[in-house]
């Protein structure tokens, strides 16, 4: 199924392009969802049906790509908003740094001491670019509603690398992580009923000005 995966991580990673060059909210959460969607196939198409495999596609899925997604839709109908208006650096600039960064990644992802099966493949570039582009979400977005997509991004290139150690990884600490993100995210939707109920708006450059 290696042509399988390539074809879902190549698609990722367009995803990744398509978050950095968009300022609209919905599309970034739905191409978040479509990410996690595919991602939740991995560990299937990388290690074949199996308990641990299906049991671990499900979770992902039910998370990533169907639970989370609902949540930030629902918390963009709250607060009204539907655009990132003001990023710290503008979406040209951000989307020509993902480009640089998953350049990086590919070259730093072949230096690394991999097994052969791992070598030839786009399980490790893709996790690492993924991963940045998470970073470079959250770094150059003013919204707290995009920084969580950049969160979820993020953790999605982990998702990657860890279908790598899946075999090896017991299922509790694979459901932690995805129980970590959902936290997460929960704190984030707090965050932001906060901040709109402070102060109309959910700029994270505002979270100075909050007093006790």
């Amino acid at each position: 199924m290696s042509d399988v995966n390539s074809v879902i991580l190549l698609v990722v990673i367009l995803l990744n392009f398509f978050t950095l060059g968009s300022a609209r909210l919905v599309a970034c959460i739905r191409a978040v969802a479509l990410q996690g969607a595919l991602l939740a196939l991995l560990p299937v198409t990388v290690h074949g049906f199996s308990g641990h495999s299906l049991i671990l596609a499900l979770g992902a899925f039910t998370l990533k790509g169907l639970f989370i997604p609902w949540l930030l839709l629902r918390a963009i109908r709250e607060v009204r908003i539907r655009r990132e208006m003001e990023p710290l650096i503008g979406l040209v600039p951000t989307l020509f740094l993902g480009v640089l960064a998953t350049v990086a990644a590919f070259l730093f992802a072949d230096r690394l001491p991999l097994l052969l099966e791992h070598q030839e493949g786009l399980l490790v570039p893709a996790s690492l670019a993924t991963m940045l582009t998470g970073f470079l979400l959250l770094m150059t977005r003013r919204k707290a509603i995009t920084q969580v997509v950049g969160y979820l991004i993020l953790e999605n290139g982990i998702f990657v690398f860890g279908v790598l150690l899946s075999t090896a990884m017991p299922l509790v600490v694979e459901a932690g992580v995805l129980l970590d993100l959902l936290v997460a995210v929960f704190v984030m939707g707090i965050v932001l009923n906060q901040i709109n109920r402070e102060f109309a708006t959910i700029n994270t450059e505002r979270l100075s000005a909050l007093k006790e």
